[in-house]
């Protein structure tokens, strides 16, 4: 009888492992993820582990942020409410621009856009759809700004404002540019541009629609089995591409998110009680931690290419107001360190 009940616990426990799942997304972008239509693909995916992704989109040819703020269809969409993720993907260049444009034509919006879907859904997360470098970086900008020259240069950029946006708007992100990034180091000969070198070839949609598979439904993307029409060696080396950047590493790409009850995310360095505002900051800043109290905690603010701006220590005090007005306009980091912790976010300063 032991060895029958130990089965029947052992079979509940995996059936529950793999239990369905329903995730409720709407896609906010343009043709990156309209091309081979995305969501659907990732429905496809998801399919065939048994869980269910109900999806809307709007997904207008080179939309940007700012435009769908004031498109109706998306802001529609967005107030229907009731949604488990939103996700924003940019117009395809812009987060590649010099800082200063950035902070003028992209952070601005994806703040309002972060909002307007909290607002509308308070129970759900908003989730920035991370993209890659063109194929040979950025040619008709090139001229104008060097750092997107490169394939290396562009994609680097991107990378690094996804994170910048997820970190203002406690977001978190979906890194389909990273696991591109990864396929192209170690995988060159699966082709992920079509012929325009800037949009997914279908192997490329399928390696986006693995990364959003594993972080909206947090599960490893070796588990599917669709390989649509991709040759069955080619799909499984892209699952595994998803498994190695995303899978193994899940709680850095939700690092960002004010974590609730339901997710099941554990992560120590997770700096939820670092609490900055107002962001962006004019003449001061205030900073709020516990960790302010305590002895011997050093506040640092490094500027965008990593210097020390300024160093002070703390009055050990739960909050703490810090002077910007003769700091340059830009992006910064500001650090809490001592002996025993180290948190860190990130601030404009307009």
């Amino acid at each position: 009888m032991r060895k029958i009940g130990l089965a029947i616990i052992f079979a509940f426990v995996m059936n529950m492992a793999g239990a369905q799942a329903v995730c409720k997304a709407l896609f906010i972008g343009n043709s990156y993820t309209a091309v081979n239509n995305l969501p659907l693909t990732i429905y496809q995916l998801a399919l065939s582990v048994d869980d269910t992704l109900i999806y809307e989109s709007s997904t207008p040819g080179g939309y940007t942020f700012n435009n769908h703020l004031n498109n109706s269809t998306t802001t529609s969409l967005i107030e229907q409410g009731n949604w488990n993720y939103v996700i924003l993907q940019e117009q395809s260049q812009n987060p590649a621009f010099p800082i200063g444009q950035v902070q003028t034509d992209v952070l601005p919006y994806a703040a309002q856009l972060s909002d307007l879907i909290r607002l509308h859904n308070p129970d759900g997360e908003v989730m920035f759809y991370m993209t890659w470098g063109r194929k040979n970086g950025d040619a008709s900008n090139c001229p104008y700004y060097p750092p997107i020259c490169t394939y290396e240069g562009m994609d680097s950029l991107l990378y690094h404002r996804y994170l910048l946006m997820a970190e203002l708007n406690n977001a978190a992100v979906s890194p389909v540019g990273a696991v591109w990034h990864y396929i192209r180091d170690h995988h060159p000969e699966i082709e992920l541009y079509s012929s325009d070198e800037s949009h997914p070839s279908l192997a490329g949609t399928y390696a986006a629609a693995a990364t959003f598979y594993t972080v909206l439904f947090k599960k490893n993307p070796t588990l599917i089995t669709n390989n649509l029409t991709l040759e069955a060696a080619t799909a499984q080396t892209i699952r595994e591409a998803a498994e190695v950047v995303v899978f193994d590493s899940l709680n850095r790409w939700f690092e960002y998110v004010e974590l609730n009850d339901t997710v099941q995310i554990q992560d120590q360095n997770l700096n939820h009680n670092l609490h900055i505002y107002p962001n962006p900051c004019y003449d001061y800043i205030d900073i709020e931690s516990p960790y302010l109290e305590e002895n011997n905690v050093t506040i640092t603010i490094y500027n965008s290419i990593g210097m020390r701006v300024k160093t002070q220590n703390s009055n050990m005090q739960e909050r703490l107001r810090i002077f910007t007005s003769n700091m340059p306009q830009g992006y910064y980091i500001i650090e809490l360190s001592s002996q025993s912790i180290t948190q860190r976010k990130s601030f404009i300063k307009k």
